[in-house]
């Protein structure tokens, strides 16, 4: 539906989420192509994930929901299952 969606997380899960933060460079993101192409005929919802970080935004291209790029793979991924609660 578009809304954004709140969740509070734990400490463990914080701490986890900026681990996988830290490993990603955040300037590359907009250049990162996905892996599938499944949503350009409709096989696949399209998704993207936007950053803002010390005042800059960081946008991906879209991707195949499920199958992001591989270097932001693990991080989309923790925040898709913070998501799914």
């Amino acid at each position: 539906d578009g809304k954004p969606v709140s969740n509070a997380l734990t400490d463990a899960e914080l701490n986890t989420l900026i681990k996988e933060f830290k490993k990603v460079d955040l300037e590359e993101i907009p250049s990162l192509k996905a892996p599938t192409e499944k949503r350009f005929h409709d096989g696949a919802a399209m998704a993207n994930i936007k950053i803002t970080y010390q005042e800059k935004v960081y946008e991906s291209q879209t991707f195949d929901n499920g199958h992001p790029p591989e270097k932001i793979a693990k991080l989309v991924n923790k925040v898709n299952s913070f998501a799914k609660r």
